[in-house]
């Protein structure tokens, strides 16, 4: 009698456990934790250095330039702000940093799910012109990087990164995660087709789906931001420029 009790329970648990893990978040899309945000500096060089000497060590950190015109570096992703505060001491201790930020969790929509749509367009979530919008944000925020000479990761990272590196630094200002490498970051999201492109979407540009070569945040008015080659200046162009003829597609995130 007993076994059966519990038989019947499990088949009750069962379909609740099923349905929790069909509502789980996109594994490729998370939200940021607490991070570490240090420098105020007026030359983008002493913060491209900084970058590179916590990338030697195996720190994921990027720099960025703020809305006063200073450049700032930033890393990290704890769930906790104790965490992050003791984290930040020890690598203040190890770089000779003065002084540091902890930067808090943005609270950023993800409701976006991942797809295989053939027709990616269809049932968009409405997205909302406006300075409230994370797309019109992230969009926003990679034209500040206009300008700046960007290398990710200093001289340890392989030729092909800079650009979904840059997408990924800009993302993560906006309090989400996403992968890595330009081809990882095509397959989450949702597809979006090139007409109802919107501020903040990735473009992405290539010989086929399965070989992504390039990606740029899109910006509105027909144009992207993006990192074109190692060591270039981050820049803004046309979507009907050179790149035109390899465009695979577009993700949404938000």
């Amino acid at each position: 009698m007993m076994v059966r009790r519990i038989a019947f329970l499990v088949l009750l648990w069962l379909p609740v456990f099923a349905c929790s893990a069909c509502a789980a978040p996109d594994k490729g899309i998370t939200r940021l934790g607490y991070s570490i945000q240090v420098g105020a500096f007026s030359e983008v060089k002493n913060a491209e250095r900084l970058t590179a000497k916590l990338q030697d060590k195996g720190i994921e950190a990027f720099y960025f330039k703020r809305e006063n015109g200073l450049f700032a570096v930033r890393f990290g992703d704890f769930p906790t702000r104790s965490e992050a505060q003791k984290n930040a001491r020890k690598v203040a201790s190890e770089q000779g940093i003065d002084s540091y930020f902890i930067a808090p969790p943005l609270r950023a929509p993800l409701k976006v799910r991942s797809d295989n749509q053939k027709s990616p367009g269809k049932d968009l979530p409405t997205r909302k012109p406006g300075r409230g919008d994370m797309g019109y944000i992230a969009a926003r925020t990679a034209e500040r990087f206009v300008g700046i000479p960007y290398q990710w990761g200093g001289s340890t990272v392989v030729d092909g990164m800079d650009c979904s590196g840059f997408v990924r630094a800009v993302y993560n200002l906006c309090g989400v995660n996403i992968p890595r490498t330009s081809g990882e970051q095509y397959r989450v999201g949702r597809g979006v087709d090139r007409g109802e492109l919107a501020d903040g979407d990735l473009v992405f540009f290539g010989t086929s789906e399965e070989k992504i070569s390039h990606v740029g945040i899109y910006v509105g008015n027909n144009q992207f931001v993006h990192a074109p080659r190692r060591g270039e200046d981050i820049k803004i162009s046309s979507m009907d420029s050179g790149y035109s003829k390899k465009y695979i597609g577009a993700r949404r995130y938000f």
